[in-house]
């Protein structure tokens, strides 16, 4: 009898503080949770290159990638919701691999889209004019603040934003928005 007694009293202090740490993460939302709600102000510290294996694409919300991997040095994009406006910049963005590797290859021109809701019924993409894209691989918009060509403001709410690099015109994406953050 007194081994069970003794079982129970440990089970107590090893199970009820775990039950208590449960139900208290069960309610909190966890840092980074709030992004899936519509922001006022999404920014994305880093844009990253589409890593696909050569000649199959990567998509990602029914949008189809360029089918040979591409880098970044650097870059970050802003979509203002309320304003509809977003800024971009990308450094270095290159291909891997391949007789280009290291350059845009024949890339001339890119564009922003913002994707509101991916992969749902409700998905709903808004692009930028087309900026140039240097032999370097740099391109930005940061100076004209880029409205798009629909006001994302009409669309309530915008969950998971995601935001691509598109080449104009053939429209596959060759990099995204990594680190999302909210202001």
């Amino acid at each position: 009898m007194k081994n069970v007694t003794h079982m129970k009293k440990a089970l107590a202090v090893v199970v009820l503080p775990l039950l208590f740490a449960v139900a208290s993460f069960a309610g909190d939302d966890f840092p980074g949770d709030d992004l899936a709600a519509s922001p006022s102000v999404a920014h994305w510290s880093r844009l990253v290159g589409v890593i696909t294996a050569p000649g199959l694409s990567n998509t990602v919300a029914g949008i189809a990638s360029g089918t040979t991997p591409w880098t970044t040095t650097n870059g970050s994009a802003t979509v203002n919701f309320s304003a509809g406006t977003a800024t971009f910049s990308v450094q270095g963005l290159v291909l891997v691999g391949g007789n280009s590797s290291g350059t845009p290859g024949m890339v001339k021109m890119v564009k922003g889209t913002l994707v509101c809701n991916p992969g749902t019924s409700s998905q709903t993409v808004f692009d930028t004019g087309a900026v140039p894209l240097s032999p370097q691989g740099n391109a930005t918009n940061v100076a004209s603040a880029e409205k798009f060509d629909r006001d994302p403001a009409s669309i309530s709410p915008c969950n998971n934003p995601l935001f691509l690099i598109r080449v104009v015109p053939k429209n596959i994406w060759i990099a995204t928005g990594a680190v999302l953050t909210e202001h």
